[in-house]
């Protein structure tokens, strides 16, 4: 799919109509750079309003392009992340059923959304307002489901450090711990070069260690977690003299009620995780396709006014969609050019040698208007 296009507009001269341009302008193009998909931007005739509205509509025009494309590309990384996620395979991004590179390029003004006897600075604040509580719509789904993801990696971090660190009671069966009035099972993390010192050694650190109690429940790459059980009331002696011989016993009570509600609420976790996931995926999908559907809108607003600007009333432009290739953007721009009428084109290269900037910020000076829409 191609990711960047051109939007243009170029004025229609008294002795030439926009069919004509059209015809010269396709002709032009298959001759000179045959590899650029060239479309018709069908724009209708909008309410023109006054020039001090066009004028201050003009400096709003970038920074709010700059808005809406932004919040279109974070959908988009949002979907790319999530389909990555859930091992989904990439769909194609539509509008309504439409692959959003067709809807540019096969763009129809939405009448009913956006009447076309609104002022011009209705269309875009109200494009604008759309937008944005999207936007926020997203921060919101995205915050909800980052937390269930946060909860759930602290979770998998503690079950996936070493055995000093680890939680440990997902390793722990009822069968493994002693516990009565006078009898104590501990968990001892031994290092895995001093298992045989343990073995030898556990049963005389105290008094009171019943005898071969020690059982190894399991080993990682540096450490192995051995149980062993004593009398209740020399526990915090074991525990001094295991420390003494580099044995760290951890602090470990096993409660069955305490390990259940742990797999409950994991579960729970994991639930929610992919309920979240899926439906934030829907979500950006559906958004994704308004967002881009009232980005079109914007675009089209964006190339009536300039175009009111730059050629003057009554309305008399051609507006078109380019793809052209990078070896081929020179070419077209010297079509583009060319086609413009010369007093136009004239009175624009005047202007202080290296071209006059734009409205509404462009960066590059045509004798034409000209804007890129990239989708990604």
């Amino acid at each position: 799919m191609t990711t960047r296009y051109w939007t243009a507009s170029l004025p229609v001269g008294q002795s030439l109509s926009a069919s004509s341009l059209w015809t010269r302008l396709q002709e032009s193009i298959s001759k000179q750079a045959f590899d650029t998909a060239l479309y018709r931007f069908n724009i209708p005739n909008l309410r023109v309003g006054t020039l001090d509205s066009l004028l201050a509509l003009s400096d709003d025009l970038l920074k709010s392009n700059n808005f809406i494309e932004g919040v279109s590309h974070k959908i988009r990384r949002q979907i790319e992340e999530l389909e990555r996620v859930s091992g989904v395979v990439s769909s194609s991004l539509t509008v309504d059923g439409v692959p959003v590179d067709s809807y540019l390029t096969r763009f129809a003004w939405d009448e009913a959304k956006y009447p076309t006897m609104s002022p011009l600075k209705e269309i875009v604040d109200g494009i604008h307002v759309q937008i944005a509580k999207i936007e926020d719509d997203l921060k919101v789904r995205v915050a909800e489901y980052s937390n269930v993801r946060s909860q759930l990696n602290a979770i998998n971090r503690k079950q996936a450090g070493s055995l000093a660190v680890r939680d440990l009671s997902n390793l722990v069966k009822p069968q493994d711990i002693v516990t009565s009035e006078h009898l104590i099972t501990l968990l001892a993390v031994v290092s895995k070069y001093s298992q045989k010192d343990w073995l030898s050694s556990y049963e005389t650190l105290t008094d009171y260690v019943v005898p071969k109690s020690s059982k190894k429940l399991h080993e990682d790459n540096e450490y192995a977690l051995y149980t062993v059980t004593l009398f209740s009331r020399d526990a915090d002696n074991f525990r001094a003299r295991a420390r003494e011989r580099s044995f760290q016993v951890r602090d470990f009570e096993y409660n069955p009620e305490t390990q259940d509600s742990r797999k409950q609420e994991l579960d729970k976790l994991m639930q929610d995780q992919d309920t979240l996931r899926s439906s934030l995926l829907q979500w950006c999908y559906t958004s994704y396709g308004e967002v881009f559907s009232s980005w079109m809108h914007f675009c089209a607003v964006r190339v009536f006014s300039e175009s009111i600007l730059r050629y003057g009333l009554p309305p008399s432009f051609l507006s078109v969609v380019l793809s052209p290739s990078v070896k081929n953007e020179k070419k077209v721009r010297s079509i583009l050019e060319g086609l413009c009428s010369s007093s136009n084109s004239t009175y624009w290269k005047t202007e202080d040698e290296g071209g006059m900037a734009g409205f509404a910020g462009d960066a590059d000076a045509h004798p034409y208007v000209s804007f890129t829409i990239n989708l990604i």
